[in-house]
């Protein structure tokens, strides 16, 4: 925080870079991966907390990514709830056995939190908490009965409803949001809002991002008491979803939209004369570097999802003309060059 005198707050910042961990390398589970980071520093408004479930939505709005799941809850009452059932000592233990439900069981869970010293009493009281239905809002207005001697855990519920309650009007066009009461993500300085992302159920893959609330991490530069709050995308594992459900947007596919077949070296002349008139107008466009089989040539197209092809032979030369196939209908049509202009654009 070297430049923090030179900061305008709210501060408002994004990066990619490669981030590294030491794990056991697994399908979507990395050593090094890229992760895409969105922080906004120097404002408690939950607006900001809205702002960032929006610029999720927008996302994978955009990657035409649906059934993604935005999971939401609150450290808050997680402390809430580990003071109802008098485990409020055992806050940490207890909040990383909850956050392995979905991965252990029920069961499991329990188990861990016995051997870290949380009485059987205390599970007996977390065992309602468990089994809360309905929408978010109807969880928490259950939830807020039985943490109605917590002051923290109120105010949890508190900032939980009042972003649920916006995104009553703010309709979501892409994601979905839920409350998870056994979301805590495993990272001690989250001291409001926690946040993870779910691929589609038909994605067996651990979350594709996550973040949430931070009151004074900046402490540790030298920044105090300023509360920031922010969310990453795990730019791998989105990558592994997007081809799974074979999503990759067509212009990331295709960079190249046009390739010319190449008949020889008059014809390739030809076709270098077009192909300067198409690059001039930003259409990306190659030539074959080969005169061999067609049928090779028209694979390779294919396989770089180029979707169309150009036959400039003979026959086009003289009548300064081109044959232009689209490749996923098989339609051809014979083309001027302001012909193909017209279609590219």
């Amino acid at each position: 925080m070297q430049h923090q005198n030179d900061l305008t707050f709210p501060f408002k910042r994004s990066q990619i870079q490669p981030v590294w961990r030491a794990d056991r390398p697994q399908k979507g589970r990395f050593r090094e991966f890229y992760q895409c980071d969105a922080d906004v520093v120097g404002s408690k408004s939950l607006w900001q907390e809205v702002e960032l479930i929006q610029l999720y939505d927008d996302v994978f709005n955009q990657l035409n990514l649906e059934g993604v799941v935005i999971k939401l809850n609150n450290r808050k009452v997680l402390s809430g709830i580990a003071e109802v059932i008098g485990a409020e000592d055992k806050l940490i233990d207890f909040t990383i056995a909850l956050d392995k439900l979905d991965k252990i069981g029920e069961e499991g869970v329990k188990t861990e939190m016995l051997q870290k010293g949380i009485t059987e009493e205390a599970l007996e009281k977390l065992k309602p908490l468990l089994g809360l239905k309905g929408t978010p809002v109807e969880q928490l207005v259950a939830l807020k009965e039985i943490l109605s001697t917590s002051v923290t855990g109120l105010k949890g519920i508190e900032e939980l409803e009042f972003i649920y309650e916006a995104f009553q009007t703010l309709i979501l066009k892409t994601a979905n949001l839920e409350f998870d009461l056994t979301l805590a993500r495993g990272l001690n300085y989250y001291t409001g809002a926690i946040v993870e992302v779910s691929p589609p159920k038909e994605v067996q893959l651990g979350s594709i991002g996550g973040g949430g609330r931070y009151d004074d991490l900046t402490g540790i530069f030298g920044l105090k008491e300023m509360s920031g709050v922010g969310i990453s995308f795990g730019l791998d594992r989105i990558y592994l979803v997007l081809e799974e459900l074979n999503l990759f947007p067509f212009a990331v596919l295709a960079n190249t939209k046009v390739l010319f077949i190449n008949f020889g070296d008059k014809e390739s002349l030809y076709a270098m004369q077009a192909m300067a008139t198409l690059r001039k107008n930003n259409i990306a466009c190659e030539l074959y570097p080969d005169s061999t089989k067609m049928g090779k040539q028209m694979s390779y197209a294919d396989k770089r999802s180029i979707p169309f092809v150009i036959l400039a032979g003979e026959k086009e030369i003289n009548s300064q003309s081109f044959t232009l196939k689209n490749m996923k209908s098989g339609e051809q049509s014979e083309c001027s060059i302001q012909q193909l202009l017209e279609v590219f654009k």
